[in-house]
Order: C-alpha cells, then structure tokens, then sequence
C-alpha cells in the first residue's frame, strides 16, 4: 500500500526521491499538478510510482513535462493502462512555468521532482529548484550525518 496516512492538511504523501537530497541542493520547492489517466490515479494510489530517475523539462510552449518517472501499470487496467515512462504534462501557471525556465537557462538549476503526494484527492508533484553537488559536498554531508549520530548515540547510553 501506498507510504503514510493523510496528516492534518488532508496531505497523504506517496513516495519521496530520496536520492534527490543527497545529490543537489535545494533552492526552492513549487507544487504542480500533473495530467495522469485513470489507471494512472489508481496505481498511484496503491504507491507503485518510482522517482528515482525523474526530473522535469520546459518545453517549447511552455509547458513543464515530467520525464522518467515510472508509474507500474494498474494490473486490473487491461487495454487502458498507459506506457509506464511516458512524458507527463505538469500544471502550473505560464508565469510560473516562465520564472523556472529562465533560472534554469541562466543560472544551471536543474528541476527535480521531490516527491508526490495526494492532496484533497489530487495527485500533486512537489518539485524543486536544484544545484547539483560536487563529491566533496557530498562527502561533507556524510561526515556530518555521522558525526550528529555518534553524538546521540552517546547522549542516548549516558541517558539511561
């Protein structure tokens, strides 16, 4: 089943990129919705959506299309499921889609999805401004996480 139970906001979340985190810096998060056909919507539901590949391209038009991002065909859907790496249409506002597209050119952001999650019975893709990482930062991060879990393993055993 489907990753967490709706929280106060009617927000259940349904997967999260993970390895978004660990390879680009976050610099600013936008929601969008995104355009999915029916046996779509239920195998979302059932938390059969990977991310891990994902990311998002403005095309010409603008128009944010959501690429690599793998939805596993609904297995009651027969002749109505959907090729599951298709480019998925995400809705946002043209004067949205305009701001991400020009930090994107001249800045070298990358746009990542974050996570998906259901929103008042909508799909909705949290979405990111990202700078990627160079090694060193990575391994910078790895130090510290370490380093903060040490620290409350000791303050744990001197706790009880």
């Amino acid at each position: 089943m489907a990753e967490g139970k709706p929280n106060k906001d009617g927000v259940k979340e349904i997967t999260r990129n993970r390895k978004a985190f660990h390879n680009y810096f976050i610099e600013e998060r936008h929601e969008a919705g995104i355009e999915l056909f029916g046996t779509e919507v239920k195998s979302i539901r059932l938390g059969r959506l990977n991310l891990l590949d994902a990311y998002v391209q403005i095309e010409p038009g603008d128009q944010a299309i959501l690429r690599g991002c793998h939805i596993s065909p609904y297995d009651k859907g027969s002749i109505f499921n959907k090729d599951p790496m298709r480019p998925r249409r995400l809705l946002m506002h043209k004067s949205e889609i305009r701001k991400l597209r020009a930090q994107v050119q001249t800045k070298g952001f990358a746009l990542i999805p974050l996570r998906v999650y259901l929103k008042q019975g909508l799909v909705k893709v949290e979405i990111a401004l990202c700078r990627g990482k160079k090694l060193y930062d990575k391994r910078d991060d790895i130090a510290e996480r370490d380093n903060k879990r040490e620290l409350e393993r000791t303050f744990k055993t001197r706790n009880q």
